[in-house]
């Protein structure tokens, strides 16, 4: 762990920059960085990173062939030649401690209904020692901090002594393939930290999530005789009831899981967006509801498809005109295993220890049922990924926040990490 006098250093570094870091998040928080219109947030990051000196390698989705990768996902409505992504890279001459990619993503999901916000998604409103706003939590705030952990080495007069990839990611909300990306270009580090809005806490394990599209047809007919059609909105209905039970048993399997035996219901199923019908007083002839559902670290992903598919087509059997005009299931965006980050890792002795150096108390573990971009490097690249960044409230909600106040100590807490994985010496030195 840093020593004593390295940590006071960082602290009065934080606390000099904090001030610099809070106008940042509130600049990011102002880019309404919903899917597919990241593009002006990522480039204006690139300067950001540029301007201190980092090499920055800015690109799309389009660049990397992500096609040839087993674990990438299907986009879903987006153009990968506009979906940017960055990396900025300190190089240490003469490397002698071990390397570190710190990685955020910048996409966030969209706002919902204007006048259900108290304050405007994107203004960045500062209220009691919270910063409100879309993405201010969900994880423009952690983004925030691994920046400025950095920037509190270099304001200490110190720079890591190994390589370090500030990497900011779009579709972590849709598919992962960010993150991804980075990896297929060929980023490579000894450790990986994530700092989505945790509380402090690391995640010991996260969920897999898959997405689909359930179409169902129907037979139009004028509502006076509603009888003699079918009616596909009634018929999605039926399927996502059976969606429901589906969820509940494997919910219900999920009490034997070593990981998630105590969490209640920690596979959730979601109808999220839904389509349908061209008139009111005619039975609908088309019907699409999109879905998410959730799979234990321990299901493989194909296995889960599998699942889904039996399901629906199981009651679509039990419909008589489903049973002759069976419903489509289209899988698009997420195809994401679950990851567990077992206890006993290099990587997070360091990062506990710089925890408890600057919050007094031993780092708590979590356990989520969301995904995240870990699973891309512990799972696949054999990368210890470590998720851990500051507190905040309304994660895709109204009234979205983070606290600045933890904040500023997990900015502390993520440079005293650096500072102890990585080394540090003076600037040139």
């Amino acid at each position: 762990m840093p020593d004593a006098a390295l940590l006071a250093r960082l602290a009065a570094a934080v606390e000099a920059n904090f001030a610099q870091e809070v106008g940042f998040l509130g600049d990011l928080v102002r880019f309404p960085s919903t899917r597919g219109n990241e593009a002006p947030l990522q480039d204006w990051m690139a300067r950001q990173l540029a301007a201190r000196g980092y090499g920055v390698d800015r690109y799309t989705l389009a660049d990397v062939p992500l096609a040839q990768h087993p674990k990438a996902s299907p986009m879903v409505e987006v153009d990968p030649a506009k979906s940017v992504q960055v990396v900025a890279t300190h190089r240490a001459k003469d490397p002698t401690g071990r390397s570190l990619i710190l990685q955020g993503h910048i996409d966030v999901v969209p706002e919902g209904p204007l006048e259900m916000w108290t304050y405007p998604p994107y203004a960045a409103t500062i209220k009691d020692g919270w910063m409100y706003g879309r993405g201010a939590h969900d994880m423009k705030s952690g983004v925030a901090a691994m920046v400025f952990a950095m920037d509190a080495l270099k304001t200490a007069g110190l720079e890591p002594a190994a390589d370090v990839h500030l990497q900011t990611v779009t579709e972590e909300e849709s598919t992962g393939n960010g993150a991804l990306s980075t990896l297929v270009r060929g980023y490579r580090a000894e450790a990986a930290l994530i700092p989505e809005p945790t509380g402090g806490t690391i995640t010991r394990a996260h969920t897999g999530t898959l997405w689909f599209r359930i179409a169902v047809r129907g037979v139009p007919v004028h509502v006076a005789v509603a009888q003699s059609g079918s009616n596909a909105i009634l018929s999605a209905y039926h399927l996502i009831q059976a969606l429901q039970d589906h969820t509940k048993a494997i919910n219900a399997a999920a009490k034997a899981d070593p990981w998630y035996a105590g969490i209640e219901s920690p596979l959730k199923f979601n109808p999220g967006i839904i389509r349908g019908g061209d008139w009111a007083s005619s039975t609908p002839a088309w019907c699409e509801v999109d879905c998410r559902i959730g799979l234990l670290p321990g299901t493989e992903v194909a296995e889960a498809q599998a699942a889904v598919e039996r399901c629906v087509a199981a009651a679509a059997r039990t419909d008589n005109f489903l049973a002759n005009n069976p419903p489509s299931v289209t899988w698009h965006g997420f195809l994401a295993d679950g990851y567990v980050l077992e206890p006993g890792t290099e990587a997070e002795a360091v990062l506990a220890a710089a925890h408890a150096q600057v919050f007094g108390e031993a780092m708590p573990a979590r356990i989520t049922t969301a995904v995240n971009d870990t699973r891309f490097y512990g799972r696949y690249f054999g990368i210890p990924g470590l998720c851990y960044g500051p507190r905040g409230e309304g994660a895709h909600a109204f009234d979205e926040r983070t606290e600045l106040a933890h904040l500023q100590r997990t900015t502390l807490a993520i440079a005293g990490f650096i500072a102890d994985w990585c080394g540090t010496r003076p600037i040139g030195g």
